[in-house]
């Protein structure tokens, strides 16, 4: 796990550095070529370096040990800065269609060359950024993963729409794949977002069921009725379970102990839950959970 936060954080640190770079590469080439796509698109690129700091930022918080105040550590911390890139990517989405559908009216006149420049360089390098946090799996990284496709698509648009214009005036191909990638791209965050508020509201990861995991305890022996059983997720990767397990009323002590452990196991191998409490009764003991 040590190994997986640290492949994270130097992800998000590579990614940091190469966006921030290509920001200002931006801004000197949009003001050189006269590109309103492309100055938008550094505004947008500093805004994904704002969130990309943030990330990274949480993501060292969230490798902090558990504490008195956060007794399951500070690993969801990791989620606010996948929360933040999301909406930093949304509102850099939208102003970029708030840009682009008036360039359908009036289209403008751009260096075509120099945009075709401009759209080699940041194809490789946003697409390097790209593999390299699309090996992660948190869901920072995945967020991020698509701020960089969308840079990427972005100047794919853009080195298509270059090419196209330099054999023929058709300036208006600009905005029209600018606000189609633009969708596409909108579309997948909101999807990510979602994700992240799951976990936020203690959702019930995708990936589990409640009804399939009681059934799957119920097969141990000596289980008599499972019920109460709560799991979600601290993450987006690990997931934490509650249970009330009704024993057999004939075991010892000892079975029952080994019913809880056999329990724990069944939960980590079968379902990936490394945290579970289970909670075990006597079968002629009275649950009185509603009561509590």
């Amino acid at each position: 796990m040590e190994k997986h936060h640290h492949s994270t954080e130097g992800n998000i640190k590579i990614a940091f550095g190469i966006n921030i770079l290509f920001t200002c590469i931006e801004l000197v080439g949009g003001l050189y070529t006269n590109s309103l796509a492309i100055l938008s698109d550094a505004m947008h690129d500093f805004g994904d370096s704002i969130s990309l700091g943030t990330s990274w930022y949480f993501e060292r918080v969230s490798k902090k040990p558990r504490s008195e105040s956060f007794t399951y550590g500070y690993k969801r911390f990791s989620l606010i800065g996948a929360f933040i890139s999301s909406i930093v990517l949304i509102s850099g989405s939208l102003l970029i269609l708030s840009e682009a559908v008036p360039r359908l009216l009036a289209p403008e006149h751009t260096d075509a060359k120099g945009m075709f420049i401009l759209a080699v360089v940041g194809i490789l390098l946003n697409g390097l950024t790209a593999l390299r946090l699309r090996s992660g799996k948190g869901l920072t990284e995945k967020v991020l993963t698509w701020h960089m496709m969308e840079d990427v698509l972005g100047w794919v648009a853009v080195l298509v729409t270059s090419i196209v214009m330099s054999i023929q005036d058709t300036h208006i191909l600009d905005p029209i794949l600018s606000i189609l990638i633009t969708l596409f791209v909108l579309s997948k965050v909101l999807k990510n977002l979602k994700s992240v508020v799951k976990v936020f509201l203690q959702g019930v990861p995708d990936n589990l069921k409640i009804k399939e995991i009681e059934k799957s305890l119920l097969g141990i022996k000596g289980v008599l009725t499972v019920h109460d059983s709560h799991v979600w997720s601290l993450d987006g990767e690990e997931s934490v379970l509650t249970s009330h397990l009704i024993v057999e009323n004939a075991l010892s002590e000892e079975r029952v102990f080994e019913v809880k452990c056999d329990a724990k196991q069944l939960l980590l191998q079968s379902y990936g839950i490394p945290h579970a409490t289970l909670e075990l009764e006597r079968g002629k003991e009275e649950c009185n959970l509603e009561k509590c």
